[in-house]
């Protein structure tokens, strides 16, 4: 074939906030897929890449861009495009074959032509003997299979799939990942192209056999990486183990090049999206980084196996130290500062006054939130308030989840108190 399979150009999508400002998730993205090839979107959560499947699905339209399908362009659904999801959506009152028939309901084919070509699906991915059976019977992993029968049906030649191992054990995710390579390797089915989106290093060097990096605020393609290694892959071979590592070092740079040219730290406004972040993450890894194990394995990948932290574990608290000035990234390294290796050495209380002193000179919106308390009579404000402010700059469930991080910030280094029940911060518990 001359050109990709699938292809979009100069994609945007942003979201209105009834007469606010609009919030753009995604901006400017090109991407295409080849035949032959499964291309897998790493990025963290949160940063867009299922808007993005949904749009080259068709589901939604991008504000800005255009969607072509062999060099053609692209309006609304594509027929021979088929879409696994996350969390399997199985209809609960329909049995396992009725379920993978669904796929193939608008298709005009005659009930017993549907029930073969269900069978089939139904016996290409292993699932012979569950036919009958119902959801609530299923595991999670017999469950995604059915997802995954159901969008093989209708013998698709592109398949997009919504990290469709994040909700399974690791086993079973395991299991089914290399079942699926497997069956792409065998050509028993017609497709050509796989995008798979996906927050997991290691699944993505095991299955693609291109890696594109999604970087955040706005969501955005920011590195391509090729992964030249055959089917089937040994996730124990060393090769894949020095790939691993080399997906992190970008993902590092994506992620941590946001600082101005010169500068070492991360400088925050009011508005910026704090990572959710427990305190206790945040303690843990400057523990780690100031003993032995962490000032010989500073690596971003060695500390996230060392500390057993996935990269939506890592990514943030990396972001969270480099904002309160503990620790810099730099190179895919950490590097403690001398205020966060007197934190990690410090006695509890100590920790508590110099995480207030952090919070108060590096975040905006501790600053905002005390300053209020101690300027307001009776030294009290409404979450209300602060949401406000917060979503002159992002959306509701943003602005809610940097209430939530501020408050545990905030309580921790004995700020302000928070009264869940009542929506109330103020500056001493009630």
């Amino acid at each position: 074939m001359a050109g990709p399979i699938l292809e979009i150009k100069d994609v945007k999508k942003s979201f209105h906030r009834g007469s606010q400002s609009e919030i753009l998730v995604l901006d400017d993205i090109s991407l295409s897929l080849n035949e032959g090839e499964v291309v897998c979107l790493l990025g963290k959560s949160g940063s867009g890449k299922s808007t993005l499947l949904r749009i080259i699905a068709g589901l939604i339209q991008p504000s800005n861009g255009f969607r072509y399908y062999k060099q053609q362009p692209a309006f609304g659904g594509v027929k021979n495009l088929s879409m696994v999801f996350q969390h399997f959506a199985l209809l609960p009152w329909m049995s396992v074959l009725e379920n993978v028939e669904l796929g193939l309901e608008s298709s005009g084919m005659s009930t017993t032509d549907r029930r073969d070509k269900a069978l089939k699906a139904i016996d290409m991915v292993g699932l012979d003997g569950f036919e009958s059976a119902y959801p609530k019977e299923l595991s999670g992993g017999i469950a995604q299979r059915v997802g995954l029968a159901r969008a093989l049906v209708v013998d698709p030649e592109i398949m997009l799939l919504d990290e469709p191992f994040s909700a399974l054990d690791i086993l079973t995710a395991e299991n089914l990942r290399g079942d699926l390579i497997n069956l792409w390797t065998s050509k028993k089915t017609n497709l050509k192209s796989m995008l798979i989106v996906t927050h997991n290093i290691e699944e993505a060097v095991y299955m693609a056999d291109r890696i594109l990096i999604f970087g955040s605020d706005p969501g955005k393609v920011k590195s391509e990486m090729r992964i030249d290694l055959a089917h089937p892959r040994d996730d124990k071979d060393e090769e894949m183990a020095e790939l691993v590592d080399q997906v992190y070092q970008t993902i590092a740079e994506v992620n941590f090049q946001a600082k101005r040219a010169g500068m070492r730290f991360r400088t925050i406004r009011l508005g910026h999206m704090l990572p959710s972040v427990p305190v206790s993450n945040i303690t843990g890894l400057l523990e780690f980084l100031v003993s032995g194990d962490g000032s010989e394995h500073a690596e971003l990948s060695e500390v996230a196996e060392e500390m057993h932290l996935g990269l939506d574990e890592i990514l943030p608290v990396a972001e969270a130290v480099e904002i309160l000035r503990f620790a810099t990234v730099s190179g895919g390294r950490f590097q403690l500062t001398p205020t966060g290796d007197g934190f990690a050495k410090a006695s509890i209380l100590d920790q508590k006054k110099l995480f207030a002193r952090q919070l108060l000179d590096h975040v905006p919106v501790a600053v905002y939130v005390r300053g209020t308390l101690e300027n307001v009579e009776n030294h009290t404000m409404h979450e209300s308030e602060l949401l406000g402010v917060l979503q002159e700059k992002m959306s509701e469930v943003a602005s809610r989840r940097v209430l939530r991080t501020i408050v545990d910030w905030g309580r921790y280094a004995e700020l302000f108190a928070y009264n869940v029940n009542s929506g109330v911060l103020s500056l001493e518990d009630p």
